[in-house]
């Protein structure tokens, strides 16, 4: 008895310095909403959003109410269980899946897949090695007459008498070559490995030396000239074996390997793991080893939290409730105002004087918003254009008509409207609407109220949060921030 009491004491002290040890290393520097934030978290936080490019920097004191703020949403979010949608779950372990499926990678089976990816050139290519040649294509159809496979037959036989006489054989490709791709190197095809092309191709190419000129000869796509530039056997490993591990890289070689590696550990577990589950545990032992990628994976989890919780709190209620911003903008009307005036109406352009009035009794006695409707099922109601027109709230300098009618600014004479090609079908021009000094519609400064209502409620939620969920700042703690060693 007394044995497994001083076993269980000791086990109990040891826990307990570990704890006092990880308390004394990285203390808490707050607690929101009952939980606490550590030091290196905030540092995390406050570092990142702090770092160089950033032309605001704050300091730590005002970065903690920026903090706690955001803390405390994150708080609403969680109590509202946002964290249980599916919608949720499937974007976050998406994002935590690509910062966790490298670290499932080592470099060594990087490097030994490029190895394996070499020994199975190097057994394609064999002892024949790799060649280097240019050529002349003169493309010939399988269906050619005798006639044309004549004419080729010809051209093909001028152009090798050429290159015989001296002519250079980079010039002549990039002028009669109708390899086009090839043409414009001068012929240059790159390193060519045994299979890669057409047999009659290789079989010219492999029986040429450096330097040695073929015949004319027939493959299925036309008459060829080739030119061999180099010949060589491929080389060492441990010379190509940078550039083929950069092109495994390009080409996701370490999600493959993460993919096998997880298929086989989920066969391995005969169905007691799901993929998630094996996921999850490679990140929680990453996370383990890993501050920066446990504090990346809890900043996207909150964030996430944050976005879908103040969308609902703020961004969408401010911008879909048109109650709100009606009243809004209604108590305080006086805030909005605009340097110049505007015109809320229609520029119309119309072929006769009947429809200059015709246009205005259509629209007088309807809401602005209902006017393109009415005038589209008035005038425009199939495809004859009896009409045009804009519509909007228009500033000085937004539309011609509109500056030389109402604002009498631009060229308002005559003969400037009557040059005018893009209109000569509407000759006639017209406006329809009221000039305003200041806005008297919250449609008229839409956004900046939408705006001004978000700010609103943004507040109001937060001294809600303030007021629901206790905070507190340890200010000792605080002062260390990004002064210990």
């Amino acid at each position: 008895m007394m044995r497994k009491l001083t076993i269980a004491l000791s086990l109990f002290a040891a826990i307990t310095s570990q704890q006092t040890l990880a308390q004394t290393t990285d203390p808490v520097v707050m607690t929101v909403a009952g939980v606490p934030v550590s030091r290196s978290e905030f540092e995390y936080s406050y570092n990142k959003n702090n770092g160089e490019g950033v032309i605001d920097k704050l300091s730590v004191d005002e970065y903690v109410t920026l903090f706690i703020n955001y803390k405390l949403k994150v708080a609403a979010a969680l109590d509202a269980k946002l964290d249980t949608l599916s919608s949720f779950r499937q974007e976050y372990q998406m994002y935590r899946d690509q910062q966790v499926r490298p670290t499932m990678v080592t470099d060594a089976e990087v490097l030994d897949q490029a190895r394996q990816m070499y020994d199975r050139t190097q057994a394609m290519i064999g002892s024949k090695g790799l060649v280097r040649p240019a050529h002349i294509l003169l493309k010939l159809s399988t269906q050619a007459t005798v006639q044309q496979q004549e004419k080729i037959h010809q051209r093909i036989d001028s152009v090798y008498r050429a290159l015989q006489a001296g002519a250079d054989f980079a010039e002549l490709a990039k002028k009669v070559s109708e390899d086009a791709g090839s043409a414009a190197r001068g012929g240059d095809l790159s390193w060519i490995a045994p299979s890669q092309t057409l047999k009659e191709f290789e079989d010219v190419a492999y029986s040429l030396a450096p330097g040695q000129l073929s015949q004319p000869f027939l493959s299925p796509v036309g008459y060829h000239i080739i030119l061999m530039k180099e010949r060589k056997q491929l080389e060492p490993f441990d010379s190509l074996k940078q550039s083929i591990v950069a092109s495994l890289e390009r080409h996701g070689i370490r999600n493959e390997i993460a993919d096998m590696k997880l298929r086989n550990r989920v066969a391995a577990s005969s169905g007691k793991l799901k993929a998630s589950d094996v996921m999850q545990q490679k990140a929680d032992s990453v996370a383990a080893v890993n501050s920066e990628l446990k504090y990346l994976f809890k900043e996207y989890h909150d964030g996430l939290l944050l976005y879908e919780i103040s969308n609902r709190e703020v961004w969408s209620k401010a911008q879909n409730d048109e109650i709100a911003l009606k009243a809004w903008f209604d108590t305080h009307k006086k805030k909005y105002t605009w340097k110049e005036p505007r015109y809320r109406g229609i520029a119309y352009h119309v072929k006769n004087k009947q429809d200059v009035k015709a246009v205005k009794r259509c629209v007088k006695n309807l809401p602005f918003d209902q006017w393109t409707e009415a005038l589209r099922t008035t005038f425009n109601p199939d495809s004859v254009i009896r009409i045009r027109v804009e519509k909007g709230l228009f500033k000085p300098g937004d539309n011609e008509t509109i500056d030389r009618l109402v604002f009498k600014t631009g060229n308002t004479s005559k003969s400037s409207r009557a040059s005018s090609t893009s209109n000569a079908s509407y000759p006639i021009d017209a406006v329809f609407g009221k000039k305003l000094k200041r806005p008297d519609n919250y449609e008229d400064v839409r956004q900046q109220v939408v705006e001004d209502l978000q700010d609103y409620l943004e507040q109001e939620w937060v001294d809600t949060l303030r007021r629901r969920y206790q905070v507190e700042v340890n200010q000792e703690v605080l002062k260390t921030v990004n002064k210990h060693l």
